[in-house]
């Protein structure tokens, strides 16, 4: 499966799931595109299966606390790249 077939399978799911608690499809439609991986609906449908959240306002803050959470872990992985280089320039020499 190539991977916007993957996109459109898991915003699909994503956007069921959302329909299922009685919340619009548009409220699904929007959070699958501010998540933008489908690793990041995949977490976002197990939240919302899980805890089956009463308001749109619990919906949103938890995208938001998953879009912090990627955030949070490139911002990581960045700094470990410049340190790697970092420590590279210094063992070789510029």
């Amino acid at each position: 499966m190539d991977s916007r077939d993957e996109w459109v399978r898991t915003k699909q799911d994503l956007v069921s799931e959302i329909k299922k608690l009685g919340f619009p499809e548009s409220l699904g439609n929007e959070v699958a595109v501010n998540l933008g991986s489908p690793k990041a609906m995949e977490r976002m449908i197990a939240y919302l299966h899980y805890v089956k959240p009463r308001t749109a306002e619990l919906i949103v803050d938890e995208m938001l606390a998953i879009c912090s959470d990627i955030d949070r872990w490139k911002k990581k992985k960045m700094s470990e790249a410049a340190n790697a280089a970092y420590n590279e320039m210094l063992d070789e020499g510029i």
